[in-house]
């Protein structure tokens, strides 16, 4: 008989508050599921405290325990959820270690283009009413002019791919309206040509100055603070105690993503995960176990693979994003990189905790721009932000503009 579609993500919700949620998704399989279903729950400001992952190769199983903010849009989660599942038409032809379904296409582009006047976490407030609508900024270009005007241009995506008719056009713009108020002067949003989107994804210059001190440097230890370091990180392989599976053992601090860093890393490897057990404890600590296969549908049994997989996840565990602060002749600059998924997809809402970071700090923002670059053999998502110290008030220190930013995408209080 099987399973309805809407029977896919069942949430049950916690009685008790503080309490986690359980997700369960019961539908067909595919590589790199986990990394999508992990994706979604972090945009949506989840946390993942507990977790249990079981395949045949065509079926999967997955109980996630959550806890977040309480005004969560659980039916919205459900739906994104459920639209993240393979087709269940599919489950009797898709492969153990891939899918037949071609991808869709990529969506459309459109850029929202506004002009107001400057004031204190502006840009904040704009990037949490996109959030909200499920915009998904790809690009961004902030400017303030001599007389205190801001002309921000943002080249934007809509997850429910209603943004080309008047009503969400006009939904988005009224919420932009009403958090903005009066400092607004003009809003517009309008759909772009293939050219332009294109140019929208292209990566600007990035001065090798730059990447070499952002991915060089090591993390000061000040903005570790006794959470995390690589000691605190262990990452093991084991072939004897499965016939046909090797087994992950990794044991680590908590981060905001942490098993989506995990998932996405096995995604990029093209592993298949068929059995994996996440869990919380006290003071922070993680322990997982993974079951995994290669493509081929084999245990990893050549030392050198063992090696790139255990150090890549060892690497996106103790740094899963660059955070630095520069000179930019007498000015601050910020800069936050993040690693790009082979599929294409960018870490959610980096440039929301960014900005409200930046607020919570009282520190003002010149000018913001997001590009993707490709550094060394990997695809990342840059994002420079100009800080104005010449605003009214005294400037916050550069180091805790580091420290307050990179805990911030840590999720640590």
């Amino acid at each position: 008989m099987g399973v309805l579609q809407d029977d896919a993500v069942l949430i049950r919700h916690s009685e008790n508050g503080g309490d986690p949620s359980v997700i369960t998704i019961n539908c067909p399989d595919k590589t790199g599921l986990g990394c999508d279903l992990c994706r979604i729950i972090l945009f949506f400001g989840l946390n993942i405290v507990r977790g249990d992952v079981s395949t045949d190769g065509k079926w999967c199983y997955i109980v996630l325990w959550v806890v977040g903010k309480g005004d969560t849009r659980w039916d919205l989660l459900k739906k994104r959820l459920v639209g993240a599942c393979p087709s269940f038409s599919s489950a009797s032809t898709i492969t153990f270690y891939g899918y037949e379904v071609q991808p869709p296409g990529p969506p459309e582009v459109f850029l929202l283009k506004f002009c107001c006047h400057d004031r204190r976490g502006l840009l904040h407030d704009v990037t949490q009413v996109l959030s909200e609508l499920e915009l998904i900024i790809k690009k961004v270009k902030v400017s303030t002019t001599p007389d205190g005007k801001v002309m921000d241009l943002f080249f934007i995506t809509d997850t429910r791919e209603l943004l080309h008719t008047r009503k969400r056009k006009d939904d988005a713009i009224d919420r932009l309206k009403s958090a903005i108020g009066d400092a607004m002067i003009s809003c517009e949003i309008e759909r772009v040509g293939s050219e332009v989107a294109a140019c929208s994804q292209a990566a600007s210059f990035l001065p090798s100055a730059i990447t070499d001190y952002v991915f060089q440097r090591e993390i000061p230890a000040k903005l570790l603070d006794g959470l995390i370091t690589t000691e605190d990180i262990s990452v093991k392989m084991d072939n004897l105690l499965s016939p046909s599976h090797t087994l992950v053992q990794i044991i680590c601090q908590d981060h905001k993503g942490l098993l989506y860093d995990i998932m996405r890393t096995m995604k990029d490897f093209n592993i298949q995960i068929s059995y994996g057990r996440f869990l919380l404890r006290q003071r922070k600590s993680c322990e997982l176990d993974f079951f995994i296969m290669q493509a081929d549908g084999k245990k990893i049994v050549d030392p050198s693979k063992q090696k790139a997989l255990a150090s890549r996840i060892h690497s996106e565990l103790s740094r899963p994003l660059r955070v630095a602060v520069v000179n930019r002749g007498p000015d601050t600059e910020l800069l936050v990189a993040n690693p790009v998924e082979l599929s294409g997809k960018g870490r959610p809402l980096v440039f929301h905790d960014i900005t409200l970071a930046l607020k919570l700090l009282n520190s003002c923002i010149f000018s913001a721009e997001i590009g993707r670059h490709m550094i060394g053999d990997r695809e990342w998502e840059v994002y420079r932000v100009l800080l104005d110290d010449d605003w009214e008030g005294l400037p916050v220190p550069r180091e805790q503009i580091e420290e307050g930013v990179w805990k911030m995408l840590m999720g640590w209080d």
